[in-house]
């Protein structure tokens, strides 16, 4: 018996799981893939949006500003990589400049900060490699980028350590309630729990329906994107949008917190829910569109591409409440962008839901707050050195193109949730993000993970269960 179960280990369902382990609960989330942070919260733009865009009124615009603040010092507290760079957008003409005057207007009204409206000249001073076609700019300065999936695996991996439980591998394909609720999961386990909350990304209308009356439906919205090789991480500082338009934030140009550039996305609204491929005429379609914003990207330095789905509500907005009808069951869905930067506040405001419902809250006193994960080559040497001493693991340089050692390696795989994957090492601590994507280093990295769990190294998997890297020996 739990006191809350949450279903989906995604950037919403993990924030949740780790602010509810802050009471004295017994709290449980069911994933039904292998690992966390596997759906939308692997693939998206890595952006902490300021919070200007967002409509007045909308649960989004309220917890996208709250979410903004509490990020820097859960970035710092859970040792994840932040920065607050800033965003500039951009105007290309007077339609332009007269949307980024509302939403100065907008931003200001939901209480964001600083925000400025710059002539051509001011822009270009900030970002020299922009396009000269440009009029002037919203500058928002409390935008930041992030590392989205070592942020949803350290919260995971936070609250793990105060308390709580994650059950991977557990689809949910029934839910029923008498006194309590009775989840049902593929493999026949019944999880049973007084609280539930869906917080299944692009499956949270199908979850709510399986208990539910029919109120929304969750349309999945592909988006691609181009990973830029670090020799182009440098062109600009700051997030770079363009002026929105109905499908989304259009094509943003940006350095990542690692110090390459990403470049997307599109938006294409599509029917299937595990569609990730990327398509040429999407990808061309993203490259045409940067060119208004900068001419000066090499997109032959590009290293890779990949594609994400977002959640999108017919309800326009996020969707955070517990049923009318089956009492104790809460959504948390259609968290389309900006989820990622809503997420803190959301997992506070679900706190509250929980307790107007009836659930007891209690604090611990012994909330672990802090986790530490090292990254070595942000060290001082004398730093390295004494690391090094302490465990000689983390003087053996694994992957050259990120400079990864073994000893981030190891402790990535003694600190991870179930069986994890040749991609759930590189999601922890980047070894085969580099120019090369694990082409040199990837074989010793499947070697260390059989090494540490002591298993073949034919049973490591890229990363969905039979996705084998190798079947046997050829001699």
């Amino acid at each position: 018996m739990y006191d809350v179960a949450i279903i989906g280990a995604g950037v919403i369902g993990s924030s949740i799981f780790r602010e509810l382990t802050k009471y004295d609960l017994k709290v449980v989330v069911l994933e039904k893939e292998r690992d966390v942070s596997m759906g939308s919260s692997k693939a998206n733009s890595a952006i902490v949006h300021a919070g200007y865009d967002p409509k007045e009124g909308t649960l989004a615009a309220k917890y996208n500003v709250l979410g903004n603040q509490m990020f820097e010092e859960l970035c710092k507290e859970l040792s994840v990589p932040f920065k607050k760079n800033g965003s500039l957008i951009l105007a290309f003409d007077e339609e332009d400049l007269n949307t980024v005057k509302a939403l100065y207007e907008n931003g200001t009204r939901l209480g964001v900060k600083d925000l400025k409206i710059l002539n051509k000249e001011e822009v270009l001073e900030l970002e020299p490699n922009l396009s000269e076609e440009i009029k002037g700019a919203l500058h928002a300065p409390t935008g930041g980028i992030v590392g989205p999936f070592e942020y949803t695996i350290a919260l995971a991996e936070n609250g793990i350590v105060n308390g709580g439980e994650i059950k991977l591998k557990k689809e949910v394909v029934s839910i029923e309630k008498n006194d309590v609720f009775k989840i049902t999961t593929s493999y026949g386990d019944v999880i049973e729990a007084k609280f539930v909350i869906n917080a299944a990304g692009l499956y949270a209308d199908k979850i709510h329906n399986l208990i539910c009356k029919e109120s929304f439906k969750i349309t999945p919205r592909s988006g691609e994107y181009f990973v830029m090789d670090k020799n182009q991480g440098k062109l600009v500082s700051h997030t770079i949008f363009q002026c929105p338009s109905k499908l989304g934030k259009g094509v943003l140009v940006t350095p990542t917190v690692h110090g390459n550039l990403l470049v997307g996305p599109d938006a294409r609204d599509i029917e299937d829910k595990e569609e990730l491929g990327t398509v040429a005429h999407g990808l061309d379609a993203i490259r045409e569109a940067s060119m208004r914003t900068t001419k000066k990207i090499n997109f032959r330095e590009g290293i890779r591409n990949f594609a994400g789905l977002r959640a999108i509500s017919d309800t326009d907005d996020f969707i955070i409440e517990e049923n009318d009808e089956v009492k104790g069951f809460i959504d948390v869905a259609g968290m389309k962008s900006p989820g990622l930067s809503s997420a803190p506040a959301v997992a506070v405001a679900v706190v509250d839901i929980l307790y107007k419902a009836g659930c007891t809250l209690e604090k611990k006193e012994n909330f672990i707050a802090k986790r530490n994960q090292i990254h070595f080559m942000e060290l001082s040497a004398q730093e390295k050195a004494k690391v090094i001493k302490e465990n000689p693991q983390y003087g053996r340089m694994v992957c050259r193109c990120e400079s990864i050692t073994e000893g981030e390696i190891v402790d990535a795989i003694k600190r991870s949730i179930g069986e994890i994957s040749l991609d759930g090492v590189k999601r922890r601590c980047r070894p085969g993000m580099g120019r090369c994507q694990g082409g040199f280093c990837g074989p010793k990295v499947q070697e260390i993970i059989a090494r540490e769990h002591g298993i073949p190294l034919e049973s490591v998997v890229l990363e969905k269960d039979n996705s084998y890297i190798l079947v046997g020996k050829s001699k």
